[in-house]
């Protein structure tokens, strides 16, 4: 997408937040429904508090949720028996400790999800009850090594058991707790048999998720996969946007040509808002790196997002320097903490409606800077 003048969207006044009194609203979710209640911008606990503990845990969500995170995020794969499970993706080779497991020795395989060739251990060919002797692990341990100290503290996680913790710490808290939902690779696991939309409707509807003004959004890389929730379910629904050069995997598998360039366009944003209430765009998208790893000139996304009246969540915020833009690196350790403070406000700056980060107490203390 061609970087364009980034002019901030105006931000608005809505009602009163959850416990946390008045804070402003963007433009794009007055009047739809619970979307009203969050803050503008938004803090969305990515994976949970994945910067401190390993990823998709109970532990890892607690956390989020404690530090204050106004959404807390999974993401579903299925098990062999089809139940739904929070994991980021269906190899569990590193995010698990099965490679200890003997008895699963022989379920290491290679397969080829949308497109990519890849070795290990995958859910689909474990059944709940099998996946439950696993214990999850830190993904990337080189990088947060202090996360190790949590391996094998947590099991993995259905989104059922996460639904029930969501519904008992609202009861706790005397306020709803919201959820960001994922659809991981629907297409690959449609065809295996193992659609997620089916499954996934009826536990938010079991679990009073199912209406518009549900405290659950639900986001895929994959637009179809939205436009079926959307004949499931009236959740708010949002396409996630990878790199402008890249094509969603449901698309390539239609024939369709589009790539995320095209999705982006106004007019590819407004056949986004007829079935969607919002896109996750990599933050590449709202402000791209020049060669050097610095920021250029923000595009007109955001702008453009909010003329076809679509909320705008990018992803991923974290404070290590090797996440970070060149101009906020500190030092030349690149897992020690950079200037993220600075590129928060940068990237506040531009109007978008909040941010996934895998540091939530981080981002909130930015997010209250920028919304005072």
């Amino acid at each position: 997408m061609a970087a364009g003048a980034g002019g901030a969207a105006a931000l608005t006044t809505a009602t009163p937040a959850h416990a946390q009194g008045a804070r402003p609203t963007s433009a794009a979710a007055r009047g739809r429904g619970g979307l009203g209640e969050l803050p503008t911008p938004t803090v969305v606990a990515h994976r949970g508090a994945s910067g401190y503990r390993p990823e998709h845990t109970l532990g890892s969500y607690q956390l989020g949720l404690d530090m204050g995170a106004d959404i807390v995020e999974q993401d579903l794969v299925p098990t062999r028996d089809g139940h739904l499970v929070c994991r980021h993706e269906n190899d569990i080779s590193g995010t698990t400790d099965v490679a200890d497991h003997p008895e699963f020795a022989d379920r290491r395989t290679t397969k080829t999800v949308d497109g990519q060739s890849l070795t290990g251990w995958f859910t689909e060919d474990f059944t709940l009850a099998e996946l439950k002797t696993l214990r999850a692990t830190e993904r990337i341990p080189d990088q947060r090594r202090n996360n190790t100290l949590y391996d094998g503290r947590w099991t993995i996680p259905t989104f059922e058991e996460v639904l029930r913790w969501a519904d008992e710490q609202g009861r706790k808290r005397d306020r709803p707790v919201w959820l960001y939902t994922e659809t991981k690779h629907p297409t690959y696991f449609r065809s295996l048999g193992l659609g997620l939309e089916q499954p996934l409707a009826r536990l938010l509807r079991r679990y009073g998720r199912d209406r518009a003004s549900a405290r659950l959004l639900l986001q895929s890389f994959e637009p179809t996969s939205m436009q079926r929730m959307a004949e499931l379910v009236d959740t708010p629904r949002v396409v996630l946007l990878s790199s402008a050069e890249s094509r969603p995997w449901d698309l390539q598998q239609k024939g369709d040509p589009r790539t995320v360039a095209d999705l982006v366009t106004p007019s590819g944003l407004r056949e986004i808002s007829r079935y969607a209430q919002g896109i996750g765009p990599t933050l590449d998208l709202v402000i791209p790196r020049r060669s050097d790893g610095s920021l250029a000139e923000p595009t007109r996304l955001v702008s453009q997002a909010h003329t076809a009246e679509l909320l705008v969540h990018p992803y991923t915020l974290r404070n290590e320097n090797r996440f970070l833009p060149a101009e906020y690196r500190r030092g030349d350790d690149p897992n020690a903490y950079g200037d993220v403070f600075g590129a928060l406000r940068t990237y506040f700056r531009t109007g978008i409606d909040g941010v996934f980060a895998d540091h939530p107490d981080t981002a909130l203390l930015a997010a209250a800077d920028h919304r005072g």
